[in-house]
């Protein structure tokens, strides 16, 4: 698999590489509302791609993910970098994240493509459809 590129990745299929690989490392890139109060990936770390007030995308997006994999995750392991799997609501942010973190040099970067909560159904309504919700993988609320 060709390391320099942003992969999609389907719910399950995100569940079975965190369950296999625990250096890998799941990070939720929704609003800290997003994140607070629908839900999140048991286990996620939030760090937010677009956030309140103003709803700029995070000038130190990138730099904080590389906090992450220096902090200890992949630092100093033989086995390459450790996997980074982003989240968000629906696997729109999360692709333009992960685009931008590969631009810049960040490898092995998933996004997973149905999101959290999924696509929206014919009554407007999400994690009727898919998302990880929808597949009853682990998430907790605050």
């Amino acid at each position: 698999m060709n390391k320099n590129t942003l992969h999609s990745i389907d719910p399950k299929a995100a569940w079975e590489l965190l369950r296999q690989n625990p250096r890998a490392l799941l990070v939720d890139i929704r609003s800290s509302m997003e994140f607070l109060f629908v839900g999140h990936p048991v286990g996620a770390v939030h760090i937010a791609w677009i956030d309140e007030p103003d709803w700029d995308v995070n000038p130190n997006f990138v730099a904080e993910i590389r906090q992450l994999l220096l902090g200890g995750v992949s630092a100093g392991l033989a086995e390459g970098p450790a996997p980074v799997i982003l989240i968000c609501r629906s696997g729109n942010r999360s692709k333009d994240a992960g685009e931008l973190l590969v631009e810049q040099g960040v490898s092995e970067v998933y996004h997973i493509d149905e999101g959290f909560e999924g696509e929206l159904n014919d009554c407007h309504q999400r994690s009727a459809l898919n998302g990880w919700r929808f597949h009853g993988l682990p998430w907790e609320q605050c």
